[in-house]
Formats: structure tokens, C-alpha cells, sequence
């Protein structure tokens, strides 16, 4: 789904779904929450609520325009609306109100959130709720849903795999992304570390292999430390290619963000990883911010495995 921008200035009003009148939009924030059935859609729905947003669950897609004129009238005091989709309304119909939206110049925004299979297996038997999709096996429910919305998941601004995420977990992601007051204007870049031994990071855009330089690890003084620590980061500093790696790869992401950003990408994750996740790759991904940072660019850091 492609990133609207905000206009400079509003636009004209123009028709929405057969039969209902034009209407206008002021530019406002809207994030539709969509993905699996027990990957989190009502946590970050409660977590965007808790952080002022407005939430609206299971709302028909031809009601989606009145929301719009209601949130941006006159005396309104909701500018931001949350929009929480199953896997069940029309998702045509969905994508056309929300295009409708975009149009207007507000600013929407598809958040998809996901997990394995396996783990929604999990929490269904331990929870005993009854999948949406049916009564067949749940493996085969959640696999039909999977395929359901696999164009919706393409087409989302923004996946979250839940698949080890805690609620708590969910949360503090949800607000690191949405507590800013109203979305961002430009791309938000996050800069991931993660370690191999623990499996490739899901839904990353770009990812840079650390495992060239020379490793702390084996150093026994080193080894208690992490890619946060002073000595870690001396260390790799004095690798003769650690500058040099920087600066080129600086010098690649003030080429690439660029493009990204063009194409109306609205998230932009660079994974970074080394054997074990808490050296190399940490170190090298704080630095990547920095830089990234000093540019002028949005940029979150994560630390998947720093810990284990």
C-alpha cells in the first residue's frame, strides 16, 4: 500500500463510494490495523488508544468515509483515527475507501501484524478461543487466513512478526513508532542488530553481514561485554577496515534512503549481524544511527539478541 504524503495544502473534495455525497478531509492521521487472528491486533489497538488515537474495531469499509468527515469537522478533537480490519470485510472495498482518504490528503498508513504458525497454534490452545476461520484443523485455519491476507501483508507500510514479542513487548514497539504527536512527514529508518546462531530477522529491507571484522568474542577480557560497552567499541574502532566499512556504507544508505524515501516508503528496517548479536553487529548498527542521524534522517535502534 503506498505511502500518501502530506500536501502543502488541502485538496478539493471528491466522491467516495456510490450514492454518499463528497467529502472533505483535513489532513489527518489514519492507521489501519490488519494481520493474523491472534498476532496482536487488539493489543496495538489498545495501545494506540492509550496513546490518544482514536479506535474504531471492525468498522464496514462503506462507513469509513463518515469516519473521516466526523474526525476532521468542524470542532473535532480526534485527528487521528485507528482503523482495526480482520480478515473477514471486503478487502477491496477497504483499499478503495482508504485510497478515497489518500486522495483528500490524509495520511494513511497500513500497520500488518504477523506471526508464525506455530506460535498462533500456541496461543489459540491456550487461550481455547475458536479460530474465525472455521472448524477445520487450526494449523489449516490459519494457514487459509495466511492466504487470505498474503496481498494485504504485501501491500502493508509496516509488519510487526509478534512471534516473540510479549504484550509488553508489543506495546513499548507500538509506542516507540506511534507516541510522537501525530505520524512523522518523512521515512522512519530502524537500524536492527541480530545474531545469526538465532535465525534471519523477518520483514527487513536491507541486511549487512558484520561477520568481517574481527571479533571480540574470542578475546576473554572482551567477551563479558556487549557492542554498548567502551572497551567493545575501542576495539573495533582500532580494526583498521571498521572506518572504512562505516564510511562506505554510510556513503550507500545516502543513496538508498533517498530512493526509499521517493518511493513513498514509509519504514525502512537495515539489519545488521554478527554470529552472536551482541558485539560486532551492536556495535556497528549504533554507529550506522549516528550517522544516519547526523544526516537528518528518523532512526530507531533495536538490539534483537544483545541479551541472549
Amino acid at each position: 500500500m503506498a505511502d500518501a504524503r502530506r500536501p502543502d495544502a488541502r485538496r478539493p473534495a471528491v466522491g467516495t463510494a456510490a450514492g454518499a455525497p463528497p467529502y472533505d478531509v483535513a489532513v489527518s492521521d489514519f492507521v489501519v490495523i490488519a494481520g493474523m487472528s491472534g498476532a496482536g491486533r487488539t493489543q496495538a489497538a489498545n495501545s494506540l488508544e492509550d496513546l490518544g488515537w482514536f479506535v474504531i474495531d471492525n468498522l464496514p469499509p462503506a462507513l469509513i468515509p463518515k469516519v473521516a468527515e466526523l474526525a476532521s469537522g468542524p470542532g473535532s478533537t480526534t485527528p487521528r483515527v485507528a482503523l482495526v480490519v480482520g480478515s473477514d470485510p471486503d478487502q477491496q472495498a477497504v483499499q478503495l475507501a482508504l485510497e478515497d482518504l489518500r486522495q483528500q490528503g490524509a495520511t494513511v498508513r497500513t500497520l500488518f501484524l504477523d506471526a508464525s504458525t506455530d506460535v498462533l497454534v500456541r496461543r489459540y490452545e491456550s487461550t481455547k478461543r475458536r479460530h474465525p476461520k472455521g472448524d477445520a484443523s487450526l494449523t489449516a485455519a490459519i494457514e487459509a487466513e495466511r492466504e487470505l491476507l498474503r496481498e494485504v501483508r504485501l501491500e502493508s507500510d509496516l509488519v510487526i512478526d509478534t512471534s516473540e514479542l510479549s504484550n509488553h513487548d508489543l506495546r513499548a514497539e507500538i509506542v516507540e513508532i506511534f507516541g510522537n504527536e501525530g505520524l512523522s512527514d518523512t521515512m522512519q529508518t530502524t537500524v536492527l542488530s541480530f545474531g545469526y546462531k538465532y535465525g534471519l530477522p523477518a520483514d527487513v529491507d536491507i541486511v549487512i553481514d558484520c561477520r568481517f571484522l574481527p571479533n571480540p568474542y574470542w578475546d576473554e577480557e572482551l567477551r563479558p561485554f556487549c557492542g554498548l560497552d567502551e572497551p567493545v567499541i575501542e576495539y573495533l574502532g582500532n580494526q583498521e577496515i571498521t572506518a572504512e566499512f562505516l564510511e562506505r556504507l554510510e556513503g550507500l544508505m545516502e543513496l538508498l534512503i533517498p530512493a526509499y524515501r521517493d518511493e513513498g516508503k514509509a519504514y525502512l528496517t537495515i539489519a545488521m549481524g554478527c554470529t552472536g548479536g551482541r558485539h560486532r553487529s551492536v556495535a556497528m548498527a549504533e554507529a550506522l544511527a549516528t550517522a544516519l542521524r547526523r544526516d537528518g534522517n528518523d532512526v530507531r535502534v533495536r538490539h534483537r539478541d544483545m541479551d541472549k
